[in-house]
């Protein structure tokens, strides 16, 4: 693999700051996904939820829920661990971000109206950890030492 490339997929200067938003934020989206596939947690699965998102208009909604669950499930966990931070970080990223303009934009900022305050945080924490990386405590830092490309993890620079 190309070190420049595996530097930038797997490197992180992001320290102990993204060990303390993955876990939770992982952890709860990976329920959320759990809920889409599996019906889990009071869930809908696959079928209940296809046929919501096929009635606000997300089509084909099995397809839909299928992708949404995956990518709050998988990513979620992959985000709790570190593994492969910024992929997952950017696939829910993109999630939440189509979670707030298809389901909460119309119902104002605060979640007491089903508003999108809680999406548009999940989002945020998403862009920041795809932009510094799983940090110190990541097994992304494992893929990277042994794919023997250099630098494991590197302390930011102080400004």
């Amino acid at each position: 693999m190309n070190t420049q490339f595996a530097q930038a997929l797997f490197g992180s200067t992001g320290g102990f700051a993204a060990l303390v938003l993955r876990v939770p934020v992982g952890l709860i989206l990976a329920a959320h996904g759990a809920q889409k596939l599996f019906a889990w947690f009071g869930g809908y699965g696959l079928e209940g939820t296809g046929q919501w998102m096929a009635s606000i208009g997300l089509e084909p909604g099995y397809l839909m829920a299928l992708m949404a669950g995956s990518a709050e499930f998988f990513g979620g966990l992959a985000l709790a661990v570190g593994l492969l931070t910024r992929p997952a970080a950017l696939v829910n990223a993109i999630a939440m971000l189509v979670a707030v303009f298809a389901v909460h934009i119309g119902n104002g900022l605060f979640m007491s109206n089903n508003g999108y305050e809680y999406a548009l945080t999940l989002f945020v924490v998403s862009v920041a950890l795809a932009i510094q990386g799983g940090g110190r405590f990541a097994l992304d830092n494992v893929l990277l030492q042994r794919l023997g490309t250099g630098t494991v993890y590197s302390k930011p620079v102080a400004a």
